[in-house]
């Protein structure tokens, strides 16, 4: 694929996830929504309509250039054993990595956090002995790793920290406008729980994605979110073992 093919798939993924049209765009550009397919299916962009559709996603094209280069790399990483031992054993290091993965730069991390300039070099240094950064002078730092980290299912990370996030996650209200819980029950079909699967596993793709464009806006724009998908083999009967007893046929009476 033409590296003007993947900035237009990388553009065409940053409005649906914004969940723009065509037609939105033609309406910012003040030009026909006829034009705007003609320039996406023809790739007939100017450098100059290019930046205009990126300001009108309040991005550069420097941002899409770095998101075209995301897509085409590998969505996800699973760190070795080793590194994965190192992180769950101190807090602050995996706490500095998990803010790097947000896009976070070590001087917003210092200054935020009130790390001295030794503090924030060991625990750099310390990432680039593990191979998750490569070091540069004056504490800059690359991800040797993918922003989507996937943690073994019985590995260090998970064992240490799983058990703790659930319950926390969990305890709450979900009664402003920007929380949400939901639990279902109900018989689905081999076909059906296929079905469900992408659709999740597009919810956990698409939430990667607004992570990705929202990650250089300004800090006070922001607020930290979680996202918890889970589906399984599961019945109400599991917690009311005593009232399962009333589904029961009475025994027929004998003579």
């Amino acid at each position: 694929m033409s590296q003007t093919s993947q900035l237009l798939d990388a553009l065409k993924k940053c409005l649906r996830a914004k969940g723009l049209t065509y037609q939105d765009v033609a309406e910012a550009l003040d030009i026909s929504e006829a034009s705007v397919k003609r320039v996406f299916s023809q790739k007939t962009f100017t450098l100059s309509r290019l930046e205009d559709v990126c300001r009108f996603l309040d991005m550069s094209i420097y941002d899409l250039a770095r998101m075209t280069k995301m897509y085409g790399e590998e969505e996800s990483t699973v760190l070795t054993v080793a590194q994965e031992e190192a992180l769950a054993a101190d807090s602050s290091l995996l706490t500095y990595f998990y803010l790097l993965l947000l896009g976070r730069k070590p001087a917003s991390i210092a200054e935020e956090y009130g790390l001295d300039e030794l503090s924030q070099t060991r625990i750099l240094t310390r990432l680039d002995r593990l191979k998750l950064i490569d070091l540069f002078p004056d504490n800059r730092a690359r991800l040797l790793v993918s922003r989507r980290i996937v943690w073994r299912p019985d590995g260090p990370i998970r064992r240490q920290y799983e058990r703790q996030v659930k319950a926390q996650f969990l305890d709450y209200a979900f009664e402003d406008r920007d929380e949400w819980l939901s639990l279902e029950s109900t018989e689905l079909s081999d076909a059906s729980v296929k079905v469900l699967r992408r659709q999740l596993d597009r919810l956990a793709h698409d939430f990667d994605e607004l992570a990705e464009l929202d990650m250089n806006l300004p800090k006070k724009q922001k607020r930290s979110f979680g996202l918890m998908l889970a589906l399984r083999p599961w019945t109400y009967w599991q917690i009311l073992e005593p009232s399962t007893q009333l589904l029961t046929p009475p025994l027929e009476s004998v003579g």
